[in-house]
C-alpha cells in the first residue's frame, strides 16, 4: 500500500522509540488511536453511503421527473433575452483608440 515493507530491525526501533516516549501508558496511546481510526472510518462510511444514496435519489428522479423536467430547463430564445431592461447593452467605441506617448507612461 505505501510502496515499502519495514524489516523487522526497523520495527524494533520503532517499538524501543515508543517503548521509551510513552513506557507505561502505551497500551492507552494505542487504544485511543484504535478509537480514533474506528470513528474515521466510520465517518468515511457514513459520507459514502451517503453520496450514493444521494447520487442514486438524484438519478431515480432525474429518469422519472424527465419529461417535467426537460421542457423547464430548455433554452431560452433570443427575444425573450431581450426582455431584459436592467441589463446594460454593449456598445461600441465611436472613436479610434488613443495612443499614449512614452512621456505620460514614464511620468506616472
Amino acid at each position: 500500500m505505501l510502496g515499502f515493507s519495514p524489516s523487522t530491525g526497523e520495527l524494533l526501533v520503532v517499538l524501543v522509540i515508543a517503548l521509551m516516549l510513552f513506557g507505561r501508558k502505551l497500551p492507552e496511546v494505542a487504544m485511543q488511536l484504535g478509537k480514533g481510526l474506528r470513528e474515521l472510518q466510520s465517518g468515511l462510511k457514513g459520507m459514502q453511503d451517503e453520496f450514493t444514496r444521494t447520487a442514486s435519489a438524484a438519478t431515480s428522479n432525474r429518469s422519472t421527473n424527465y419529461s417535467e423536467s426537460s421542457s423547464e430547463s430548455r433554452p431560452i430564445p433570443e427575444e425573450e433575452l431581450a426582455d431584459d431592461d436592467d441589463v446594460p447593452a454593449f456598445e461600441l467605441p465611436t472613436s479610434p483608440p488613443v495612443e499614449e506617448s512614452e512621456e505620460s507612461t514614464s511620468n506616472a
